[in-house]
């Protein structure tokens, strides 16, 4: 039972988490240094990349078409734009844990190939998963176990976060605000 009382309750309470939301990305995205780098090792082909992918005001274009041949399905090899607002996400939460932006990657870009099959052979992979996008990565960081990671990650409140304890890695997206365990 759906009525208006509870729609307009439901709305209410949704505006507040939505300004918060919202109050928090403003505030770490602040924060941002000028000239940011990054450092991924993708698992699976042990392809490294260190660029610097920020400067001057503007994303460097030559940088994120690198991370994004790093960040590519490597199961099919397909590559995708990757929103760069998640490479913003991976730098500050590794400045918050005074750590170099070196992250183990565990997926990047997944094309709807790899992800219908990953889907059927899994509970825990979304039909429209943002990673199809480019919206989505996980990641380890160096030095900073995973449970601090998602616990940083939340407080950022910049988009979905997926902690997933047995396989030792986060889950990050730029999506709408969430969180879950898998």
């Amino acid at each position: 039972m759906n009525s208006p009382r509870r729609r307009l309750l439901g709305a209410l309470l949704t505006v507040p988490t939505l300004w918060v939301a919202g109050a928090g990305r403003r505030a770490w995205s602040d924060e941002l240094p000028s000239v940011r780098d990054l450092s991924l090792i993708n698992t699976h082909t042990g392809e490294s990349l260190h660029t610097r992918y920020f400067e001057a005001g503007a994303y460097i274009p030559q940088a994120l078409a690198q991370l994004q041949h790093v960040l590519r399905d490597h199961r099919t090899g397909d590559a995708h734009p990757i929103d760069p607002q998640l490479f913003d996400v991976l730098h500050h939460l590794a400045v918050r844990h005074d750590r170099d932006p070196h992250f183990e990657v565990i997926s990047g870009y997944r094309s709807p190939a790899s992800n219908e099959k990953l889907r059927s052979a899994s509970t825990g992979v979304a039909r429209r998963s943002l990673h199809m996008d480019g919206r989505a990565i996980d990641v380890r960081l160096s030095g900073v176990s995973c449970a601090k990671l998602r616990d940083a990650a939340l407080s950022m409140a910049s988009g979905g976060v997926g902690y997933y304890a047995r396989s030792n890695f986060v889950h990050l997206d730029t999506g709408r605000v969430r969180a879950w365990s898998g």
